[in-house]
């Protein structure tokens, strides 16, 4: 059944089988956990304390927080929800304050620039992004949800919401990371099982690729080596008090790290050579994997096979593999913190001013509406107009997927969550049915976030029990109403022409990953000794790689008229991922012999040839794109 539906979808065009599709995975126990302890707690400890809108408000700060509580490390979450969840308490700041004392013309005009500013800094990546969303949905309700308390009460209650998320997913440890091994060995620390699962997951993801050399499958296995690289690399460089490793496991988990980077490197030059490897290659580390995973040694290693240039180089790789898991005495992680200047050119640049323009036009413009609607009674009895500009905001994120899907299922989990919400509203008690329907709500978030519309219904039951318990009257049909006007004016802004070209910010990603993808190159073909360096620069090629062709698949699932203005771009991003794969075989074969085949340089000649050829096919109308190098 399944089967059938997916071949059904790919059936259809890009932008309406997206909207059909959904994330896979098993469910995160410990994240619904954190989500039943957040928000319902938190209101029923206000509720007592006759403190009841700084608990809704707390509440909703946990729910936020409880959308960016992913996957991944302690160390991670700590900026994932912490630095947005900063973010969202000032916009709520300024809102509130600019809400009081400010006409509907001034008040309009702030929160405009707000969306410019937040829209800008989405542009330097997820977190950003993050940040951006909170900035605005805290201005949003600040200015449209009046609140009985100061603003700086308002403020200390969204971070005290957020604050106890953060806290219980530091807290809490993750199912399955206590285990019998924990138990006769107190030297794994669970603090550190996101990490340890994430490199354990690289090392998995060397074999899987391995077991694919000369099928099919190899160019999806070296792209999920890239993602797992990725998760590992994020999830070890997160914020700490002390500027490196403070404890002898974190250290080792970081040598662990590191030795998986010649593993992975000589592994892509096997699958790019294309010949099929000894079935015992892939032996090696997913023993290391297994390693990783319980804290122990790397144990006996199967017999070398050393009859290539990248064999003998995966063969040198497990055995200074077997000797970190030894010694464990790692620190670089092989990342260069981008500079002021670097984070300027992005918020700044094409492809940040075209998404801050968006965000700006389009909070500004959903903002004004809900005000007219507001003064003129539109919206009956309540008296909060934040949802329209609220909804907006998850509306015209362009990195939170293609435009029309993002409409479709935020009209259709809307819907369905607040007829959901009218039929509780009408059997559950007051408050103390809200308050357990919040706790439930808040358990599902984890869940619900595989699919958006999913996500919206789940939210949307949330959000109206939350403002329901802080006095507001039952108005699911006037949600419907506004959510669908937020739509209507999002896909009206994103359709607009802007000032300058559009599709700045695919083309700013591709650029990006060329440049890096020619530092790699100019940095192999000197031969130089510095592997750190190579290892720094070849993980910078990938990472911009995948960020550029994920941007360029979301853009491709747009509405014809959007996304002919990246058409090309995948096709673009395919040729620099077989360069970047060909630079980094070139890189083992000169270690073991010193210089390059014919087939190396010929190959380097066409693709470079190839991406010259391709420059410019980016967009219907576009010009050329600058080739570094």
């Amino acid at each position: 059944m399944f089967r059938t539906a997916r071949r059904a979808a790919q059936a259809l065009p890009p932008w309406l089988a997206h909207p059909l599709s959904a994330q896979r995975g098993p469910v995160p126990w410990s994240a619904v956990t954190r989500g039943a302890l957040a928000g319902g707690p938190l209101l029923l400890a206000a509720l007592l304390a006759d403190r009841a809108s700084l608990g809704v408000v707390a509440a909703v700060a946990a729910m936020l927080a409880g959308i960016n509580d992913r996957p991944g490390s302690r160390r991670t979450s700590v900026r994932r929800i912490g630095v947005p969840a900063l973010a969202g308490a000032a916009g709520l700041l300024v809102g509130t304050y600019a809400g009081q004392h400010l006409g509907a013309v001034a008040l309009t005009l702030v929160l405009t620039g707000l969306g410019l500013v937040a829209g800008g800094v989405s542009a330097v990546g997820p977190v950003a992004s993050a940040t951006g969303t909170q900035l605005l949905v805290g201005g949003a309700v600040g200015a449209g949800m009046p609140l009985p308390d100061p603003g700086w009460q308002s403020m200390l209650a969204f971070l005290a919401g957020a604050g106890w998320l953060l806290a219980l997913r530091l807290v809490l440890p993750t199912p399955g990371s206590l285990s019998g091994e924990l138990r006769l060995d107190l030297r794994l620390d669970y603090r550190f099982d996101g990490e340890r699962a994430a490199v354990a997951d690289v090392y998995e993801a060397v074999a899987t690729l391995l077991d694919a050399v000369g099928t099919e499958h190899a160019v999806a296995r070296r792209a999920a080596l890239t993602a797992a690289l990725d998760h590992a690399q994020d999830a070890l460089a997160g914020p700490r008090l002390r500027r490196r490793a403070s404890t002898a496991a974190e250290r080792r988990l970081h040598a662990q790290y590191a030795a998986a980077l010649p593993l992975g490197e000589a592994a892509t030059a096997l699958a790019w050579a294309g010949q099929a490897v000894p079935a015992r290659a892939a032996e090696g580390p997913r023993r290391l994997a297994a390693a990783v995973r319980g804290n122990a040694p790397a144990g006996p290693l199967p017999a070398p096979s050393r009859t290539e240039p990248a064999l003998r180089a995966l063969d040198d790789a497990l055995l200074h593999a077997a000797e970190a898991f030894d010694r464990g005495g790692g620190q670089d992680l092989h990342t260069r913190r981008r500079s002021p200047r670097t984070l300027a050119r992005a918020v700044l640049g094409a492809g940040g001013r075209e998404y801050g323009m968006r965000v700006g036009l389009c909070f500004g413009a959903s903002a004004a509406v809900a005000q007219a609607l507001h003064h003129g009674q539109w919206h009956g009895s309540h008296q909060h107009w934040y949802w329209l500009p609220a909804t907006a905001v998850f509306l015209v994120k362009p990195d939170l997927g293609p435009l029309v899907s993002r409409v479709l299922c935020r009209a259709a989990g809307t819907v369905l969550g607040a007829l959901l919400f009218a039929g509780f509203a009408a059997v559950l008690p007051r408050p103390g049915g809200l308050v357990a329907l919040i706790a439930v709500c808040g358990a599902l978030v984890p869940v619900a976030a595989r699919h958006f519309a999913a996500q919206t219904t789940v939210v949307t039951v949330l959000v109206l029990a939350l403002v329901m318990v802080g006095g507001e009257p039952q108005a699911s049909a006037g949600r419907i109403g506004e959510t669908l006007l937020a739509c209507a004016i999002v896909l009206v802004v994103g359709h607009l022409p802007m000032p300058g070209r559009r599709g700045a910010g695919i083309r700013a990603g591709i650029d990006a990953a060329d440049s890096a993808a020619h530092a790699y190159l100019a940095h192999v073909l000197s031969e130089s000794d510095d592997r750190t360096a190579r290892w720094t620069l070849r993980r910078e090629a990938y990472r911009t790689l995948a960020q550029a062709r994920a941007a360029g698949s979301r853009a491709a699932a747009e509405l014809p008229a959007l996304a002919r203005h990246s058409a090309g771009s995948d096709e673009v991003a395919a040729v620099l991922e077989r360069l970047v794969d060909t630079i980094t075989a070139c890189a083992v074969h000169l270690d073991d012999t010193g210089r390059l085949t014919p087939r190396h340089t010929e190959r380097l000649a066409a693709l470079r040839d190839e991406l010259a050829e391709r420059r410019g096919r980016v967009g219907r109308h576009g010009p050329e794109l600058p080739l570094a190098g």
